[in-house]
């Protein structure tokens, strides 16, 4: 319990130290070249099993384009963590929220090189609100926690990506990470920072939470607009209006007392990713990084439009059994 009320400030931290049995954490890095045409997601984490022979560390690569997966596995003893300054290290790469050093090399992957991160903008850590959770922040059993490290932050820096260098320098990157015992069992999940502002960010999730006995649909909604954060959630007091699926759109609304959002996601070909799923980590989500998002905010009090615009390259997850969450 110590150690969870430590880490509670700090989402960017390893949050597994003690735990035994039936863990996952796992962080999410989002490169964008100048260019945008290279896209990739660099996922280090570790899984907790029952078994101990069975515990694991990881680096996965997601690239954007191709849509092409890789799941580096390594022995659970080459992760390490540090607090202050925060980094991780699997094997001979290593993770901050300064830059990713990587040198990774798989039997149809091998990636070197470093990305050097500026300016980046994570969701504000409050006393009474430590991070994108809010005050769930402080219920010890939730299944899953989220964490927003940084909505938008420029690049600097090259990879070499099997024999192809590619120079990151002046793009942009996000970075996110999920703990816990497993994902949930339902979720939707949309991601962009490629908008005409090119200041502006935007990151948005809906899932079905268990509670106590019970479950209920949770959401979390960040717009960012140059420094102003406009943030809808379950905690917040904001409720959703509606959640659309099928196989061509994800459409939801959202709203609070002073505004309301209006998000519709193009659905593309993903890739596969591992996920924690009972005692292992098994390829079960699909994730496409080249979706088109809309996103519309409304101010109520000024009846008005305040931004309207499509963000390009956004992450896109549809997960699960949706008849938990979508409106009947």
């Amino acid at each position: 319990m110590i150690s969870f009320l430590k880490n509670l400030y700090y989402p960017q931290n390893y949050h597994g130290k003690f735990k035994k049995e039936i863990f996952f954490e796992g962080w999410y890095y989002k490169i964008v070249n100048k260019n945008e045409d290279k896209i990739f997601a660099f996922i280090p984490g570790v899984f907790i099993s029952k078994n101990t022979d069975d515990h694991q560390s990881f680096i996965q690569i997601l690239n954007g384009r191709t849509n092409q997966s890789h799941f580096i596995k390594y022995d659970f003893n080459e992760f390490n963590s540090n607090k202050k300054p925060f980094s991780i290290t699997i094997n001979k790469s290593s993770f901050s929220l300064e830059k990713i050093s990587l040198e990774i090399i798989g039997k149809q992957i091998k990636i070197l090189g470093e990305i050097f991160f500026e300016g980046i903008k994570p969701w504000p850590v409050k006393l009474f609100s430590p991070g994108i959770m809010g005050w769930y922040s402080f219920v010890p059993f939730m299944e899953c926690n989220h964490g927003v490290l940084s909505l938008i932050h420029s690049l600097k820096g090259k990879l070499t990506i099997n024999d192809e260098e590619i120079d990151f320098t002046g793009g942009k990157g996000y970075i996110e990470k999920d703990w816990g015992q497993s994902f949930p069992s339902s979720y939707v999940w949309t991601q962009t920072n490629h908008f005409a502002n090119k200041n502006v960010s935007y990151t948005g999730s809906v899932a079905n939470i268990p509670w106590l006995r019970s479950f209920f649909r949770g959401f979390i909604i960040g717009l960012l607009i140059e420094d102003k954060l406009y943030k809808f959630a379950t905690y917040t007091g904001a409720k959703i209006n509606y959640l659309f699926v099928d196989k061509n759109l994800v459409k939801y609304s959202a709203e609070d007392n002073n505004y309301k959002i209006s998000v519709s996601s193009k659905r593309t070909t993903g890739g596969t990713l591992n996920a924690p799923y009972q005692n292992n980590m098994l390829q079960r989500i699909s994730e496409s990084m080249d979706s088109e998002i809309e996103v519309e905010l409304f101010s109520k009090k000024e009846n008005k439009t305040l931004f309207n615009d499509v963000g390009k390259h956004g992450g896109l997850e549809v997960h699960g059994n949706l008849q938990e969450i979508v409106d009947k």
